[in-house]
């Protein structure tokens, strides 16, 4: 099917100018916005949320990085090749670990307050696929609330300052491009339209204009039926860059973290997870028999890479009939288990569970999409002057399974990369004046987005297969996207539609890319073509619309070098 090209929206009523247009309140886009600061004029920083409540803050087990001197980056970069299985970018594995250990010390600067030893170094820990202990926590299972404390902290400092605005509760809808060039590539990003959810500085649909774009908006989740993601990860950066034009990657590559809390059929939005540091310390799995199956399947037992945990645990629950497993920590004691995990504990009390006394039922659901827009080392994706870090984008670094605590690290290190590069280029370069896309504008009714999250589930969800992608194929090229084309169709443009519209999207764009590749690999796992085939399949797919809004696939490079150039 084609997908639009533009939103269905109003006209800007309203206009805001920046040197550049920072997207996203997590640690990515608080780190690019704070490191521009620095070395441009004028950045304007856009949140769907409050500024404090992207994905970072659910962060709970720990940012990843070779601090130990007994542990070192070349280890940290097998395990995370290994967890990739075959499709990591070296270059970008070796910039993330090697620049890793740097960018943590500057959190740590910047008042990052990490759990320390009694000697005062900071306490390392382990999870699934890692080889050391390299992981950094604070307040035990709060890593993610003390780094997006810390960087907040460093925002507030500077709100007063003229140079830096802050535009709160504003959804994104597209990504506002100058004219093609010659050759029909896609032109320069020049800003975004975004519309303000009543409680922001401006109302209504807006244009904040810029001489550079960085998309940092977190994730896709809420186009599961279940996910771990918060409310607002509705695949919103993804889909409008797709839409401008810029190519994406690895998009196939969904991670379910093995261990979401389980409660009950038919539960839907953000469920709590139960991070996967329980389990580093040394909680077991257990079917609802009683019986431990992770050694017997994998040598890391628990402490297996996330889609080896995932599909074990699916597996099993399909062997026994049951819609969950169980995770035991009862024999790591009451006391320890209030002070590592107390954020876990407490939440689980507020569903009648007690983490040191209780099985905790759990099951996989959606948590982390390893593939995203596509971009270099610095960040730059194939639309000049449009850039992505964090969870939307595909730097190379996650391949087709993401190592445990690797993504806060990727955030940190990309999000500083691309502000060093734009504060580098974007001097001189002058204010583009955006044109229109060709093609009807979409816009899906809110009242599909069920349907919508169902489709996902059932087709590209934990374990997929032919017959399940094709039936979710067609029923989303059944479903209107244009409002105003189908009769008693009750829709206007607004945030629920508009959500809904990325939602439909990025489904779409899922659906193809998890057809197309017939393997299983990482996060990606099908049991009609169960093995890898790296023959065929040690490439990736990467994905761009045409001006028709036709999706096309080509193969692509593992490395980051040579497609922005």
């Amino acid at each position: 099917m084609r997908l639009a090209r533009t939103l269905a929206a109003p006209a800007p009523g309203w206009v805001a100018r920046a040197d550049v247009v920072v997207v996203g309140s997590g640690i990515a886009g608080l780190t690019a916005a704070l490191r521009l600061r620095r070395r441009v004029d004028r950045v304007l920083l856009v949140t769907k949320g409050r500024l404090a409540s992207g994905s970072t803050v659910w962060a709970q087990g720990g940012i990843a990085a070779a601090l130990d001197p007994d542990d070192s980056p070349a280890a940290h970069r097998a395990d995370t090749l290994t967890a990739g299985v075959g499709l990591c970018d070296p270059t970008a594995v070796d910039v993330l670990v090697s620049e890793g250990p740097v960018r943590v010390r500057e959190l740590v600067a910047a008042g990052a307050r990490f759990d320390t030893d009694p000697d005062g170094r900071i306490s390392l820990t382990r999870e699934g696929g890692h080889g050391a202990d390299r992981i950094a926590h604070a307040g035990g299972d709060a890593t993610g609330a003390e780094i997006s404390r810390a960087l907040l902290a460093q925002l507030e400092a500077v709100r007063t300052d003229p140079g830096i605005e802050v535009i709160e509760h504003a959804l994104v809808l597209d990504v506002l491009t100058a004219a093609p060039d010659a050759d029909g590539r896609p032109g320069p990003a020049c800003g975004v339209t975004l519309h303000v959810i009543g409680e922001g500085s401006r109302d209504g649909v807006g244009a904040a204009l810029g001489r550079a774009v960085v998309l940092a908006t977190g994730g896709i989740g809420q186009v599961y039926a279940s996910s771990t993601n918060p409310a607002q990860a509705t695949g919103d950066g993804l889909a409008a860059a797709l839409r401008a034009g810029a190519a994406v990657a690895d998009v196939e590559f969904v991670q379910f973290h093995p261990t979401v809390l389980w409660l009950g059929a038919g539960v839907k939005g953000q469920l709590p997870l139960v991070s996967e540091a329980v389990r580093g310390e040394g909680a077991l799995l257990l079917d609802t028999d009683g019986v431990r199956f992770m050694p017997a399947l994998h040598p890391m037992a628990e402490l297996a890479p996330r889609d080896v945990v995932a599909h074990a645990i699916v597996r099993r629950m399909a062997e026994t009939g049951a819609d969950h497993v169980f995770l035991d920590a009862r024999h790591l004691g009451p006391d320890f288990l209030r002070g590592r995990f107390p954020t876990i504990h407490e939440r689980l009390l507020t569903e009648g569970i007690d983490l040191t006394t209780d099985l905790v039922p759990v099951a996989p659901a959606q948590h982390y999409h390893s593939g995203g827009v596509l971009t270099d080392l610095d960040g730059r994706t194939t639309v000049p002057g449009l850039y992505a870090a964090g969870e939307v984008a595909c730097t190379g670094v996650h391949g087709a399974n993401r190592l445990a605590s690797n993504s806060l690290l990727e955030g940190v290190v990309f999000g500083h990369r691309a502000a060093e590069r734009i504060a580098r280029h974007v001097v001189g370069v002058p204010q583009r004046d955006a044109v229109d896309r060709p093609g009807e504008p979409a816009l899906v009714a809110a009242t599909v987005r069920p349907r919508v999250q169902r489709l996902a589930q059932s087709g590209p969800g934990v374990i997929r297969n032919a017959a399940a992608l094709a039936g979710a194929a067609q029923g989303l090229a059944a479903i209107p996207t244009r409002a105003d084309a189908v009769p008693g169709v009750v829709a206007a443009p607004q945030v629920a539609e508009w959500e809904t519209t990325n939602l439909h999207q990025v489904a779409v764009l899922l659906t193809d890319a998890a057809t197309r590749r017939t393997e299983s690999r990482g996060g990606h796992f099908r049991e009609d073509f169960p093995a890898a085939d790296d023959a065929a399949w040690s490439r990736r797919l990467v994905g761009t619309l045409d001006p028709d809004g036709a999706l096309r696939w080509r193969d692509g490079p593992l490395t980051s070098a040579g497609p922005f150039d």
